[in-house]
């Protein structure tokens, strides 16, 4: 009797229970989907912050809805089944919006949702003026969407932005009470220091994610290291969109110099490397396939 294949759900909350610093990038579409996975990470996470710059060419400060969020991570899950991780702001309102919210995530692809404890209008974490709603709020956001889960391996998310407003000590104390209203995984946003990540992943029980913005607030620290620490997830959200923005910078400016592009300049990937990501010869062998010959069906 064959096993019942693992579901991405099921892989990601092992490996996150395993508390083995998985190394996620962050994806703002389809396209950095396949590029991930073709390197060979293990999950993807959906971010809200890459998908409003790359989407909107916007900041990350709240422009993005669920709809549009929705359909990113449906056009994501069609190019793979590695787990996503889905960045979904303060959930769209209030606990109610939230249990709506991870319903259509849910169904669009998401093997787990992160939820912020921000005031609206919210705004990526390593930002300045940030506040936070209060504990019991969240927490009541927290459990709805707990409730309102259909897969029991989805993954609530729980980021507290606390530390920037009321410091460390408030920052685990929210994240405590997020835990007792199920959450699987909690994230203390932007601390300071490398001791404060490790008395982070001392006082809670659950896993931690670990939140590594390029040129943020958070110090780097090295995935080994937060291994070591036994971290659950360690994030580097817009790392793609990033490496992305510089390379198109370098071709084009290049391009707009010398008024002429080719391969081997070394700025560009190929045609051939452009067709083999997005899946041309798949759609090769599907035409191969499907074509009608001689006036009949295709073998």
């Amino acid at each position: 009797m064959s096993k019942t294949p693992e579901t991405s759900g099921a892989r990601l909350r092992r490996s996150v229970e395993a508390r083995r610093a998985l190394l996620v990038p962050g994806v703002m579409n389809a396209l950095a989907a396949r590029v991930a996975e073709d390197l060979g990470f293990e999950a993807l996470y959906v971010t809200g912050a890459g998908v409003t710059n790359a989407y909107l060419g916007l900041p990350d400060a709240a422009f993005l809805g669920l709809t549009d969020l929705a359909g990113h991570v449906a056009a994501i899950r069609e190019v793979t089944e590695l787990p996503l991780i889905v960045d979904a702001d303060t959930g769209f309102g209030n606990a109610v919006n939230v249990w709506h919210s991870v319903r259509r995530l849910e169904r669009a692809g998401a093997d787990a949702i992160q939820l912020e404890d921000q005031a609206a209008p919210k705004r990526c974490g390593h930002f300045e003026g940030k506040s936070v709603v209060e504990a019991a709020e969240m927490a009541e956001k927290v459990r709805a969407a707990c409730e309102a889960r259909s897969s029991g391996d989805l993954l609530v998310v729980a980021r507290t932005d606390a530390y920037a407003t009321e410091g460390l000590e408030a920052a685990l104390a929210r994240a405590q009470r997020y835990i007792a209203a199920g959450a699987d995984v909690t994230f203390v946003e932007a601390p300071r220091r490398r001791e404060e990540v490790a008395e982070i992943v001392r006082r809670l029980p659950v896993p931690q994610l670990v939140n590594m913005v390029i040129g943020g607030k958070t110090p780097p620290i090295p995935q080994a290291a937060l291994q070591a620490l036994g971290v659950g997830l360690v994030l580097y959200a817009n790392a793609a969109l990033q490496g992305a923005i510089a390379g198109m910078q370098q071709a084009l400016s290049a391009l707009q110099a010398e008024g002429r592009m080719t391969e081997t300049d070394g700025l560009v990937a190929s045609f051939t490397e452009r067709q083999r990501l997005v899946g041309k010869p798949l759609l090769d062998g599907l035409e191969a396939r499907y074509t009608v010959k001689d006036g009949g069906t295709a073998p």
